[in-house]
């Protein structure tokens, strides 16, 4: 299979959900505290990068598309960090501002390419701002070819259920990344993407890959899905569709450094070949090669369309 670097560039694709703002400590560890039996991280370097449903947005434009992008932030200084980053990516960007809020932001402390610890400030929008952000959404369905729903849990999809609705009734395909223990609120979505244990924990862990196959046709059925993706970590990926179909795929990374931020990289791969004719197996390849890129790198991180080109020539 071949691409072309402007294989996905008259794609628009409309991102909504959650958005927070990625910080990094980077330093070395060499003792322990007198304090306490924890190490101390000596901070080297500091990163700022935009996560959640913003690193969805930045992949999509990494892979060549056009993006616009809902969510909410606080009127703070977090906030204005993601407008700023999301304005450096180049994505058209509508941030509601809710000053009841803070921007949600997720610390990690790095030694050596290793997590030491993650620390998450977090907090839900307010109904009013939330359904400010529903009206934005019917407004901006109207020029999307489809529409990804990045939900991590934090609050900004409290309407999920009828952005799906209003998606369909515009005839926009709807790509969700799920969390959450209750998938009936994504009923009537094209495709949901969860990895192993966002599945587990919806429909119980699998004694055998019969069980898991089982299980997985039933929940699409059930949920009324046209697809749906599990990733399996060093299993690669399963896609299950049509009657009772399934294909798999199985890992590509050669090393795995950091998985941060790659179920952003997938889902996005996968909204941009819902539209212009793609065949199933085309979808995993390609979500399997992205996937596989983005694992090799430190961090909330994203694939290049070149990435991808090369990682294809390669295999």
């Amino acid at each position: 299979m071949k691409l072309q670097q402007s294989q996905f560039s008259n794609v628009k694709a409309l991102v909504v959900g959650d958005v927070m703002l990625d910080r990094y400590w980077f330093g070395a560890v060499d003792r322990i505290s007198p304090e306490a039996p924890v190490p101390v991280l000596s901070v080297k370097k500091e990163e700022t990068r935009a996560g959640g449903a913003a690193n969805v947005a930045n992949n999509l434009l990494s892979l060549g598309a056009e993006c616009e992008l809902l969510s909410v932030v606080g009127d703070d200084e977090a906030g204005r960090e993601v407008k700023a980053i999301l304005d450096r990516y180049g994505a058209v960007s509508s941030l509601t501002i809710d000053p009841s809020l803070k921007t949600i932001v997720k610390l990690r402390m790095v030694a050596q390419n290793q997590q030491l610890l993650r620390a998450d400030f977090d907090q839900s929008p307010s109904d009013e701002v939330l359904a400010q952000c529903l009206d934005g959404f019917e407004r901006s369905i109207q020029r999307a070819d489809v529409a990804v729903l990045s939900d991590y849990g934090k609050g900004g999809l409290r309407h999920v259920a009828k952005m799906i609705q209003i998606a369909k009734d515009s005839g926009v395909p709807v790509i969700i990344d799920p969390k959450g223990d209750d998938y009936s609120k994504y009923r009537g979505a094209t495709l949901i993407t969860p990895n192993m244990k966002e599945f587990e924990a919806v429909v119980g862990t699998s004694q055998s890959e019969q069980e898991f196959v089982t299980k997985a046709h039933k929940l699409r059925e059930d949920l009324d899905l046209e697809f749906l993706l599990v990733t399996r970590s060093e299993k690669g990926m399963s896609l299950f569709f049509g009657q009772q179909e399934q294909l798999n795929s199985p890992a590509t990374a050669l090393e795995v450094y950091d998985v941060s931020g790659a179920g952003d990289t997938v889902i996005s791969m996968m909204a941009l070949t819902s539209v212009g004719g793609y065949s199933e197996q085309q979808k995993l390849t390609l979500a399997n090669a992205v996937a596989g890129i983005v694992v090799g790198k430190l961090g909330t991180a994203t694939a290049t369309i070149d990435e991808v080109i090369e990682k294809l020539a390669e295999s």
